[in-house]
């Protein structure tokens, strides 16, 4: 069975006290292995975005325990000291809207993330164009993103998630700006990254043309997990 990449134990986010306390996330507990692809479900307002910062390390939460790849960084209070650091080494982001630079091409959007965790500028350059070739879209790479169509920019954004190797990455509403295909095309690279790469893909999605793209979907309602589906291919 494989290792279980993000575990979250009884997790709680509220906001305000007393009277105008809002509970976000409520005692949610779920976990996701390596090679996985799974989908956070839900209503506007249900906690997904919440429980998709808190795994990304944006959101501390109220209460309860986050391990990521082994390592426990949040029981009570955060147990790293550079958080950043943290996301750089362990954690890819992948949102709806690309947020490529747009005065940089596809190769140096990917390249600087490597220079900012410490790589030499030729080095980083050549892993750039290694996951462009990857998510095949090697012929891009000097493209700068107004002349890169909605899935080819999602493509450069997903290779600058990759930069660092993290074996988590989380998606919020990663194809919604897409067409069916597109978004088929780019969910099915990122099924085949989770595979090879020996990382997991957490996605918050409204997009049900790719549901049967994930291995499992965890639903909420109201800042609660209601329900848990493997995927039925």
């Amino acid at each position: 069975m494989a290792e279980p990449l993000v575990v979250i134990d009884g997790v709680a986010k509220h906001y305000g006290e007393g009277a105008a306390r809002v509970d976000a996330l409520q005692d949610v507990s779920l976990s996701v292995a390596a090679g996985e692809v799974v989908a956070l479900l839900g209503p506007s307002g249900s906690g997904k975005t919440t429980l998709l910062n808190i795994i990304g390390c944006i959101l501390e939460p109220s209460a309860g325990k986050v391990t990521l790849d082994g390592e426990t960084v949040w029981d009570g209070h955060w147990l790293r000291s550079d958080l950043r650091r943290l996301r750089l080494d362990k954690i890819g982001f992948v949102f709806q809207a690309h947020n490529l630079l747009p005065f940089l091409n596809a190769t140096d959007n990917v390249a600087l993330v490597l220079e900012l965790a410490g790589r030499p500028p030729a080095e980083a350059r050549a892993r750039a164009h290694e996951l462009l070739d990857y998510l095949e879209i090697g012929n891009r790479k000097t493209a700068m993103p107004a002349h890169l169509s909605g899935g080819e920019a999602q493509r450069v954004a997903i290779a600058r998630a990759l930069a660092n190797g993290p074996r988590i990455v989380v998606a919020d509403e990663p194809t919604a700006a897409l067409d069916s295909q597109r978004a088929g095309i780019v969910m099915d690279l990122m099924r085949k990254l989770a595979r090879e790469q020996d990382a997991c893909i957490i996605a918050v999605t409204h997009d049900e043309k790719i549901l049967d793209r994930f291995d499992h979907r965890f639903s909420l309602r109201d800042g609660r997990l209601i329900d848990e589906q493997g995927a039925s291919r």
